[in-house]
């Protein structure tokens, strides 16, 4: 199986022997945030490809090279708030996923960071011997190390039968969302889900990941942003949404660890400047 993740626009990408082997074309044409970060004025199919190989150069993504020591990417990431959370201790244990070993648990901190920095939608990985051992030394657990197969659910029963009781899962859709949320008392293990990765997201879906999730981000998502009602939000290009007091708290923490000067007001949400969306916006 070829390894295969969504990025920059949420283009397909396929990487097979540490080669980018199959571009798709992107669904969105301009992103704030790759625009501030690398000056991408235009997504492309070109520019998709330049920044896996990028990624894989730098990086080891999808290699046996592949790094764990990974610095912040996002002042607000979903990796970012969850290494934050764990320093804190305001939870337990992790539930995310790695190219080269799919879902890990973990309650490292910089493990959580150096696997899902630059990691954006991953769809599909194969297992690789020398990842799947970095993370065991730096304390993460593939529920799956055969196969490397993406189960958060999976993820969540290890979690909690390894002690941990506030566990926080990354989701990307409502079925995984709800596997976990259906779990919760089986296990007897509190879920604080993270949803990412939602452009392209139906209007049905959004209003049911919306009811299970604590925070969700908005991503190129017109029905995250017209159907969203947060107790808190933070940016407003590509803003990250807290919807219940767990979200809540584990945003503000984080923004306790922000060097730069933060502004906090009260105001009706969300806040979507125009000039500052992605687009186009996915509906």
């Amino acid at each position: 199986m070829p390894h295969i993740m969504e990025i920059l626009g949420k283009t397909r990408v396929v990487v097979k022997d540490g080669k980018v082997v199959e571009v798709g074309e992107p669904q969105v044409k301009w992103c704030p945030l790759w625009n501030k970060v690398s000056g991408i004025e235009n997504i492309s199919t070109d520019a998709a490809r330049h920044n896996m190989e990028q990624r894989i150069r730098e990086f080891g993504m999808f290699t046996s090279q592949r790094r764990l020591d990974l610095g912040v990417f996002a002042s607000f990431g979903i990796s970012e708030i969850l290494m934050t959370a764990l320093r804190r201790g305001l939870i337990d244990s992790t539930v995310t996923v790695c190219d080269g070993a799919g879902t890990v648990v973990t309650s490292a901190p910089d493990l959580v960071q150096g696997m899902s920095a630059q990691i954006s939608g991953l769809v599909a990985t194969e297992p690789i011997e020398e990842v799947i051992a970095a993370i065991d030394r730096m304390g993460g657990q593939v529920p799956d190390p055969m196969t490397a197969r993406i189960d958060q659910a999976a993820g969540f029963r290890l979690a909690a039968e390894q002690g941990h009781r506030k566990i926080a899962v990354s989701v990307v859709d409502v079925a995984s969302a709800s596997r976990v949320r259906v779990m919760e008392d089986e296990v007897k293990a509190d879920a604080i889900l993270m949803a990412a990765h939602l452009t392209g997201i139906g209007r049905e879906e959004t209003r049911e990941l919306l009811s299970l999730v604590d925070v969700v981000t908005g991503c190129a998502s017109g029905n995250v942003r017209e159907l969203v009602k947060p107790l808190v939000q933070v940016g407003t290009a590509i803003p990250l949404f807290g919807l219940t007091e767990n979200g809540k708290t584990l945003l503000i923490e984080r923004a306790k660890e922000i060097d730069s000067p933060l502004l906090v007001n009260t105001m009706t949400l969300p806040v979507l400047p125009a000039d500052k969306q992605p687009g186009p916006l996915d509906r």
